[in-house]
């Protein structure tokens, strides 16, 4: 997909982007390890009234590499960025896994360009799984280290997506296994490590004021089950959408699924009824 990306300047670097459609934008923000995990949404009948902006972040495929530490904080930043250098002065955004980290960031730091947040299987490390997660992880850390990319990538996406997870996303994301395993690096070396110093409690997630839809799949772990509960006990105005049958990678299972479930909460939270930037 890279010859079909174009590329936008944000903060000392430059960003591939894609977008399809027209309407209320929506910027779509994948999670880690899979740069094109919302790939197969761009094609949903049910968003079709939707401008859907997918981009790759920074330290994926094509676009800038990391030269050192990248906090959840400049991530969204990036994030901001390529919004308002594409014109866009509100968008609903919507985050899987560690992209919906990065929304709940963006709501905090922008909140002028946010009008709702979708949150794909929110991982919320305070949850009670939480810590078992990252003890479930250490086989896949294990490996890293020992120069094992390849074994790492998939010893993690087992535990999230299960023995098949490479025939699921290779039968949606055209080379979907191998582009994580050429961005193992971004994931390891610098997301986990943003990820443990990013800070969302009672108190912080205060400033978060947006409608907000939380959707998990039926067969993931405790964890987003857990996370979305605490979430709904911070932010009332949560909702929740359970779409079934499909785990972590539900963006790559089932995006029939996922796109009418978006599509529904996003009609109710237009700000623009004509649809529009």
């Amino acid at each position: 997909m890279t010859e079909r990306m174009k590329r936008s300047a944000v903060h000392n670097g430059e960003v591939e982007y894609d977008i399809g459609g027209d309407g209320e934008p929506v910027l779509l923000i994948h999670g880690s390890l899979i740069a094109d995990s919302f790939l197969p949404l761009m094609a949903e009948t049910s968003l079709a009234d939707y401008r859907l902006i997918r981009y790759r972040r920074r330290g994926f495929a094509g676009s800038s590499a990391h030269d050192g530490p990248f906090s959840i904080e400049r991530q969204a930043a990036d994030a901001s960025e390529l919004l308002r250098q594409l014109g866009v002065r509100r968008a609903h955004i919507a985050g899987h896994s560690y992209g919906a980290i990065i929304a709940l960031q963006i709501a905090m730091d922008a909140s002028d360009l946010v009008q709702s947040l979708v949150l794909l299987e929110l991982p919320l490390l305070s949850a009670p799984s939480g810590q078992k997660l990252m003890e479930a992880m250490a086989p896949a850390i294990e490996r890293y280290e020992s120069g094992d990319g390849a074994g790492a990538v998939d010893a993690f996406l087992r535990i999230l997506g299960g023995p098949e997870w490479r025939k699921d996303v290779a039968r949606t994301v055209p080379h979907g296994p191998e582009q994580a395993e050429t961005d193992v690096r971004t994931f390891f070396e610098v997301e986990m490590p943003a990820l443990a110093g990013w800070k969302f409690d009672a108190t912080v997630a205060k400033q978060v004021s947006q409608p907000i839809l939380c959707m998990r799949g039926s067969l993931s772990l405790p964890l987003y089950e857990e996370s979305v509960q605490l979430l709904q006990s911070w932010l009332p105005q949560t909702e929740t959408h359970l779409v079934q049958n499909v785990n972590h990678l539900l963006l790559m299972q089932d995006a029939g699924s996922v796109g009418a479930g978006m599509a529904q909460f996003l009609m109710h939270h237009s700000h623009r009824p004509e649809g529009g930037d």
